[in-house]
């Protein structure tokens, strides 16, 4: 074990952990919000399998959410064990906004949840209503906080750095807050995250829909869910291209290097081209086996064909690994491109069925759709991470600095453990998702109690 590197153990061993948690808010930030549109479609129309849809997808709400937050803490306890150092100097600004989300965020949704969930029958229609909107201002609001941190990292503004730590650290202390949760990457990441969430549940409710279609189940809620999603997929995913591309630009403006690593680009040029596919090689800082269109990188990140794009050997020693970064970000456009395709192919197709049910195969195309969203997210997030290194604060603490002594056999076996439970629990998760959509057919939507809206059910 003396040849392993800890600090990379480390950063494998947070990786793992943000990887596995991440898939869960990434489904319940927008799920909890189609939760809310069920109800109040239900409200408005009176038709029952707006309700049987809710109590479906209420059901994978409440598992993501349990593994979400499960997941979550255990993320938590690194930053004491193997990152000691990060809230040792950044603790007065880290500190204060993961508690705020503790408080405003965590609490809110956890305890209108058990509402959602258990009281149906038992309180008025809408407290009940009120508590799905709650439960959904919850998970948002929590992912506003986190994001808030996430970003003050990446573009760090608000603080000084003082001599107040053990030893004459340096510590930061907050001088703006509102500079500080307002920092200059924060609108941009808020908004491509939350849509980001937003296309990873559209594919989960309409990939889920026609799993259960081919299964045979053709009830008027299959149908429902299955154009609810695909309409979510077709109107967000042009929105999540635009403010990408402005994610993209601001990132020119805070972290030149990151973008240099996304588009592979050794040198600083005017005219840079875009490099399709390529092995960038950090030994002879070129590209092997290149496909490139001339200019067109420059044209995408400045908006002109004649702009200059940073170039990585400006950032020797100081920029990202390339290779993860610059597929990362080819998988995740990849499969935003994919999704815009499905979804509007998948839209005309529907509206062209006069009895809007799906041809058999845009049903099977969509069933391992139910993917991509968590895939195309997960990629963004690692070119966003894997982008910021070797900094943990972006030009103000390196990732080496913050690592705690802990030897490398130790954080190797963890890290072990670590795989082994999660790679058993995601297991368990797709396939929990898969058997409630096979039962969802055989299984009736709770009795409606006595402020449900009994005159204008209509099953059809």
């Amino acid at each position: 074990m003396e040849s392993l590197d800890p600090i990379l153990l480390a950063r494998l061993q947070f990786a793992a952990n943000v990887t596995f948690h991440f898939i869960f808010p990434a489904l319940t930030i927008a799920l909890g919000w189609v939760l809310l549109f069920f109800k109040l479609a239900y409200a408005r129309t009176g038709k029952l399998y707006w309700m049987e849809n809710y109590f479906f997808f209420t059901k994978i709400f409440a598992l993501s959410f349990a593994l979400g937050v499960v997941s979550g803490i255990t993320m938590s306890f690194q930053f004491g064990t193997n990152w000691p150092g990060f809230m040792e100097r950044m603790g007065n600004i880290a500190g204060p906004l993961l508690a705020y989300e503790v408080l405003t965020a965590f609490f809110l949704e956890a305890t209108f949840l058990g509402v959602m969930l258990f009281g149906f029958r038992k309180v008025p229609n809408r407290l009940h209503t009120l508590a799905t909107l709650l439960v959904a201002v919850g998970t948002t609001l929590s992912a506003f906080w986190i994001l808030v941190l996430n970003s003050w990292m990446h573009t760090p503004v608000g603080f000084e750095m003082l001599p107040t730590g053990l030893n004459g650290a340096l510590q930061a202390h907050p001088t703006d807050w509102l500079a500080i949760v307002f920092n200059p990457s924060l609108p941009y990441r808020m908004g491509h995250t939350l849509l980001a969430s937003g296309l990873t549940t559209a594919f989960v409710v309409a990939g889920l829909a026609a799993y259960r279609w081919l299964r045979d189940d053709r009830t008027p809620a299959v149908r429902a869910a299955l154009q609810t999603g695909l309409v979510m997929a077709a109107v967000l995913i042009p929105i999540q291209i635009f403010v990408g591309h402005a994610h993209g630009v601001n990132t020119l403006e805070h972290q030149p290097a990151k973008i240099a690593a996304m588009e592979a680009n050794w040198q600083t040029q005017a005219q840079a081209p875009l490099v399709l596919v390529a092995h960038p090689n950090e030994t002879t800082r070129s590209n092997d086996f290149a496909v490139e269109i001339p200019g067109l990188a420059s044209w995408f990140v400045t908006g002109d064909v004649n702009g200059v794009v940073p170039g990585l050997n400006d950032y020797i020693g100081n920029h990202p690994p390339v290779a993860p970064v610059f597929w990362g970000f080819r998988i995740m456009v990849g499969l935003g491109l994919l999704m815009l395709a499905v979804s509007w192919v998948g839209v005309y197709v529907l509206w062209r069925a006069r009895d809007g049910n799906p041809p058999r195969w845009l049903a099977q195309l969509l069933v391992p759709m139910i993917a991509s969203g968590w895939i195309a997210t997960l990629a963004g997030w690692y070119v966003t991470e894997i982008g910021r290194q070797p900094w943990l604060v972006h030009g103000v603490m390196r990732v080496a600095e913050a690592a705690g002594p802990v030897p490398a056999d130790t954080i190797a076996l963890t890290l072990a453990g670590y795989l082994i439970t999660y790679g058993l629990l995601l297991v368990a998760y797709f396939t929990t998702l898969f058997y409630l959509a096979r039962q969802a057919k055989d299984a009736k939507a709770p009795s409606l109690p006595s402020w449900s809206y009994t005159k204008a059910v209509k099953k059809g």
